[in-house]
């Protein structure tokens, strides 16, 4: 199936531009693009093909699996292979997790599932050949599949590969295209804003893998008049919601509302479920009931209002427990960050009083001065007195992973290893 439509595209754009390198300068049309990938055979390991790097050779060993009609597995730079168990005939990718909600495992998604995702993304987000994607993502991320890999090859909208995600590397890599479209991460807007370096060709900027700021997305629009689009999607079912306003979003909680073709419930448990032909097949090595038969539940607390906008209240692995209250990490923070001097600021539970479960832990960062007790007397008038952190810890930054996401529990064991 997805060696079909790729030929049917090559054959469609056979003279356009499909991927240009711009630390080589070197550019590939779609006919181009297609010779290279029958030229040589895929490189199978174990029936899987193992499509890893940034420039053009992963997306040559995509195409090269899609034609023996092997499953491919996308790798970071010198990410060693994992094991991957037998899998099931028609599994065309698999996805390894993050494990940022426990250990890594891998997604199965069929042909169908995985162009069931791209054709959902790009009419919502209004993808298009005469604005091409920059590449600054990781290809084997599942956000860079969905968004840079199949709408080149699927939808025929061209790849420009940025060197690096580096102000100047980016500057240089937009300056010839008039029409962009730009998906990445909060924390790289944040570095291009503050850069003063986002490209003036962006016509489209998009911003996932982690939540993004309300404020930074005020600032970008303010100061460039660029709308940055939030985007929510999942390695089990892709894209989920979109926002699709021109405006700010009312409230960092706001999410979007779902993708064409998804449609979004809260399930009994307050999570968020996700339905779709997009949705993956199975988990591997071994099923969960919360993935399969179109259908994803995850661990995110959620409410839809009546104007379809999804809103992310939170995890329930991360709801703290405090005399039987539930108390839900975003909502203190929100508060928080609405005091001038808080830059940024995580809550997490703490070990409380005995008897009472947990307590209110806070590492927050500042941007101008303020002392402790200023910010517990900002919280105290405006949350319940269960919901203000009882600990306190100051750094200079809170810091994001590769992926641009911070970890609660990785906070706390950090705080509470070094007391």
């Amino acid at each position: 199936m997805l060696e079909n439509r790729w030929r049917g595209i090559a054959r469609k754009h056979a003279e356009e531009v499909a991927v240009h390198d711009a630390a080589s300068g070197h550019s590939w049309t779609f006919s181009q693009l297609a010779v290279a990938a029958d030229a040589d055979p895929a490189e199978a390991v174990g029936g899987i093909v193992f499509p890893q790097g940034r420039d053009i050779r992963f997306l040559l060993e995509v195409l090269r699996a899609w034609r023996a009609g092997l499953p491919i597995c996308p790798l970071e730079p010198g990410q060693a292979r994992p094991a991957i168990p037998p899998t099931a005939p028609g599994h065309a990718l698999l996805k390894l997790t993050s494990g940022s909600t426990g250990t890594p495992r891998l997604v199965a998604l069929t042909g169908a599932q995985v162009a069931a995702d791209v054709d959902q993304i790009v009419p919502t987000m209004g993808l298009h050949p005469d604005r091409p994607n920059l590449g600054v993502l990781s290809m084997a991320h599942s956000y860079g599949f969905s968004n840079l890999v199949t709408p080149l090859l699927l939808h025929g909208i061209p790849l420009v590969l940025a060197a690096s995600p580096l102000p100047a590397a980016v500057a240089a890599a937009a300056a010839p295209w008039p029409r962009l479209t730009l998906p990445a991460v909060p924390a790289l807007w944040r570095t291009w804003h503050e850069a003063g370096a986002i490209p003036a060709s962006i016509r489209l900027a998009i911003s996932a893998g982690a939540p993004l700021p309300l404020t930074l997305e005020q600032a970008v629009l303010e100061s460039r008049g660029l709308k940055i689009h939030n985007f929510l999607g999942a390695s089990e079912c892709g894209g989920i919601a979109y926002d699709r306003s021109t405006g700010p979003r009312p409230d960092s909680a706001c999410v979007g509302s779902a993708l064409e073709g998804v449609v979004l419930s809260v399930g009994p448990d307050g999570c968020l479920v996700v339905a779709s032909p997009a949705v993956a097949d199975t988990y591997l090595p071994e099923p969960d009931p919360r993935l399969g038969g179109g259908s994803f539940r995850s661990a995110d607390l959620v409410s839809v209002g009546p104007d379809g906008v999804l809103r992310i209240l939170g995890r329930a692995s991360e709801v703290i427990n405090v005399a039987g209250r539930k108390v839900l990490p975003d909502s203190v923070e929100k508060v928080l960050l609405g005091h001038p001097a808080v830059r940024d600021c995580l809550a997490f539970g703490v070990s409380g009083d005995p008897g009472r479960g947990e307590a209110v832990g806070l590492v927050y960062a500042l941007r101008g001065p303020a002392e402790e007790s200023e910010l517990r007397a900002f919280l105290a008038a405006r949350l319940p007195g269960w919901e203000v952190p009882r600990r306190w810890w100051r750094r200079d930054e809170l810091g994001v992973d590769a992926r641009g996401k911070r970890s609660r529990a990785g906070w706390r064991e950090l705080l509470a290893a070094t007391g």
